[in-house]
């Protein structure tokens, strides 16, 4: 114990302690990034302790050689040195976790461009979801439609009213995957649709729901012309049912407007919403240009998918 108050007194700890407690004041921890991190306080004594022996050595040689000043120099010299590395430690830049994120959310707007609507749930749609596609609060919609649970279980076809709606905008989840290695275009070779009927559709087929990832409508069964529509088998990330050929169905995002682009156009507004879907996610999921084809042009598809008059060259200059 007397040796460790003696310890305390000695100019060695003195210098030692002033010195940590200012590289610990100015540097941030090299583990998390954080100032007063215990981890970090470790480090700036043991930087400390090096940075004080080191002058404690250069002054005893100036000492031995009797340099009054450069005993003086080297000190201080060393502090400087201290205090300069200390300005140079920066936090690590973390790295952030894939996890699914809306993307593109309907701003606030002002009540005049806002109004009432009336909702058919889709496939795949729960309260938050619709909450977001329409900016308005779960608990508006929860008293307007007499709701019991704060968490309904919302039924496809089930009616809901929207109180000052906002003009739909698209909700967008991206999850992390390495499964996504194409994106399919398809149409669905109808003049009308949605993703709900094409739910029932499917059903018919013997399949497990809707077989596409995104549906982009064109203004028919009450859905905005270039709404994006987003089906379960994106939110569970299943594979889907719409590309048999080259085993893509496992493999490739497959995206279906509404219309016979054999006899037509895709709209303006449709094609804005797929370039816009079709760049996210070829950002995201990192698919080249290459890998994004129509049905009809994967290998072993014996199908025009997605028309003949699809714009595919007006589509490819769009695309990022």
């Amino acid at each position: 114990m007397q040796k460790f108050f003696i310890l305390l007194k000695s100019t060695f700890f003195r210098w030692w302690f002033m010195v940590t407690l200012l590289y610990s004041s100015s540097a941030t921890c090299p583990c998390c990034g954080r100032q007063g991190c215990p981890v970090g306080l470790g480090f700036s004594a043991i930087l400390g302790f090096i940075f004080v022996s080191l002058a404690k050595l250069l002054v005893k040689i100036a000492r031995a050689r009797k340099l009054l000043f450069g005993r003086i120099l080297c000190f201080f010299g060393v502090l400087s040195l201290a205090c300069l590395l200390s300005s140079c430690v920066t936090p690590p830049v973390p790295r952030q976790a894939a996890q699914p994120c809306a993307l593109n959310l309907p701003p606030s707007l002002p009540p005049a461009t806002r109004s009432d609507i009336l909702h058919t749930v889709a496939p795949g749609e729960n309260l938050w979801r619709i909450s977001k596609m329409y900016d308005v609060p779960s608990e508006r919609i929860i008293s307007a439609n007499n709701l019991v649970s704060k968490e309904p279980v919302l039924k496809k076809g089930q009616k809901l009213l929207i109180p000052g709606a906002s003009p739909v905008a698209p909700v967008i989840s991206l999850y992390a995957s390495s499964k996504w290695k194409y994106i399919i275009i398809h149409h669905s070779a109808t003049d009308e649709g949605n993703s709900l009927a094409f739910d029932k559709a499917h059903q018919r087929r013997g399949w497990s729901g809707l077989g596409y990832h995104f549906v982009i409508d064109n203004g028919t069964k009450g859905k905005k012309d270039g709404q994006i529509e987003v089906s379960p088998r994106w939110l569970k990330q299943k594979d889907g049912s719409h590309c048999r050929a080259a085993g893509m169905n496992s493999r490739a995002i497959g995206i279906c407007l509404v219309g016979n682009f054999n006899n037509e156009r895709p709209s303006a507004k449709q094609m804005e919403s797929l370039v816009f879907l079709v760049n996210k996610l070829k950002k995201y999921y990192k698919i080249p240009s290459r890998r994004i084809l129509g049905h009809g042009q994967v290998d072993g598809a014996s199908t025009d998918c997605p028309g003949k008059r699809f714009p595919w060259r007006e589509f490819y200059s769009r695309i990022e």
